[in-house]
């Protein structure tokens, strides 16, 4: 468990966001454990724990630069209950996760379901009853921060609220959600980053305006002929530019293709 390292300010209504932004920049690995430490201490005192999950689509649990685990070691999470990070279907089966995937922005739940500040029609079909009906400890409504990252990653990250909370929860999520959302993108961003041990895709991949274009037909199941005629160009000229822009995202199959180059925003979410 952490402990309380520093004091922090109380005021609500024009806090020093570079102050409380810098706190929580990971910039080394070393840089990690404070960082965490800071977040679990500002939490606390508005009366919320922390839980952390850098990557939806990942077993691997969030740790310092010595591997200590942050949701165990700093946050608490200790119990065999509460290890969400040890269930292989954990971001299969529950809401959170599967929320996270639809929203962008701070949003809240309670048993009654899916709260944003803005409309998510996405967020009202998930019922998330048995997820709290599975829960253990007092936790009966969280914030909940979704950090949509580089190359698709989303990170899905919640602040349950300790004990029963009493009142409004709409009024602490207006309160604390865009605080929560500020140190959570930066810590996340920063780890994800420091973390990342291998180049991923090429830093340097541009792809012209024709290899989009061809991989945007071939994303809908297009066949290189069928491209061809859509375009205007030959099948084999099709072939060459989906095969250059194989080569610059170090793809090794037309799918792959497809895949990065859709992680990279060439291809849009429409046709």
């Amino acid at each position: 468990m952490a402990t309380r390292q520093m004091d922090i300010s109380e005021s609500e209504s024009r806090p020093d966001w570079n102050e409380l932004l810098d706190h929580v920049t990971i910039r080394t690995p070393d840089d990690i454990r404070k960082a965490a430490c800071f977040l679990h201490d500002i939490a606390r005192s508005k009366g919320f724990r922390v839980a952390l999950c850098a990557d939806i689509a990942s077993g691997r649990p969030m740790t310092d630069a010595a591997g200590n685990s942050l949701n165990s070691d700093i946050f608490g999470w200790v119990k065999h209950s509460e290890r969400w990070w040890e269930d292989g279907q954990y971001a299969l089966h529950s809401p959170v996760p599967r929320a996270c995937r639809y929203e962008s922005e701070p949003f809240w739940c309670d048993k009654s379901g899916f709260h944003s500040a803005i409309p998510n029609e996405f967020l009202d079909d998930i019922d998330p009853s048995s997820y709290f009906a599975k829960m253990k400890g007092p936790y009966s409504r969280l914030i909940i921060v979704p950090v949509h990252l580089p190359f698709g990653q989303v990170s899905a990250n919640s602040f349950p609220v300790i004990g029963p909370y009493k009142g409004d929860f709409a009024v602490a999520y207006a309160k604390y959600g865009n605080l929560f959302g500020a140190l959570t993108r930066r810590l996340i961003s920063g780890y994800v980053s420091v973390s990342r041990t291998s180049s991923y895709i090429a830093s340097d991949c541009r792809l012209s305006r024709r290899e989009a274009e061809c991989i945007r037909w071939a994303s809908i199941g297009k066949t290189d002929e069928e491209i061809g005629e859509i375009i205007s160009v030959c099948r084999s000229t099709v072939r060459y530019h989906i095969s250059r822009a194989a080569e610059k995202l170090q793809a090794v199959n037309r799918t792959q293709t497809v895949f990065k180059a859709t992680q990279l925003g060439y291809l849009g979410n429409s046709h």
